[in-house]
């Protein structure tokens, strides 16, 4: 018998797996770009745990093991930020990134919590990574600006209204 996949709200006890699960997801990431020094796999577990308590992570789970996750927080003016959507290599292509990011923008869709209803939701990604870009684009997302970060990385900024 097979196991299912359960999307759930994270919490403090995640904090730890989910930073191990961050720091194997993004050395591709950081190969493409050749740079390890990159944020995700530096952040240390102080910081996610407070990212966690700011805003709202999901974990998604393969019987007990976390195998993906994204966070994401509103800002004031009603922006959902969403970030670090991550899946364990070896659950890939199998739509997974897509149902987290559907489970986060239904969240803030309807967060009674939120100080202003959601307006947008915004995320970002490396210009090299095609597989993300095409993920973002299938789920409704447009290019609405770019920042170069140095001579191997420009930050593709993307955006759909809520």
């Amino acid at each position: 018998m097979g196991l299912s996949v359960t999307i759930s709200a994270a919490d403090a006890r995640d904090a730890e797996h989910i930073l191990k699960l961050q720091y194997l997801c993004y050395q591709s990431e950081a190969e493409l770009y050749g740079d390890w020094s990159i944020e995700p796999l530096t952040q240390s577990l102080d910081a996610l745990r407070a990212e966690l308590e700011e805003g709202h992570g999901l974990v998604a789970r393969l019987g007990d093991e976390v195998v993906a996750s994204v966070r994401a927080r509103i800002d004031e003016d009603g922006t959902v930020r969403i970030a670090k959507l991550i899946v364990h290599p070896r659950m890939r292509r199998h739509g997974l990134g897509g149902r987290l990011l559907d489970a986060i923008e239904r969240h803030f869709a309807a967060a009674p919590e939120a100080a202003s209803p959601a307006k947008r939701f915004q995320l970002f990604t490396g210009h090299r990574s095609e597989v993300n870009l095409r993920l973002y684009r299938s789920k409704g997302y447009a290019q609405v600006a770019t920042r170069e970060l140095g001579p191997r990385l420009t930050l593709v900024t993307l955006e759909k209204a809520a």
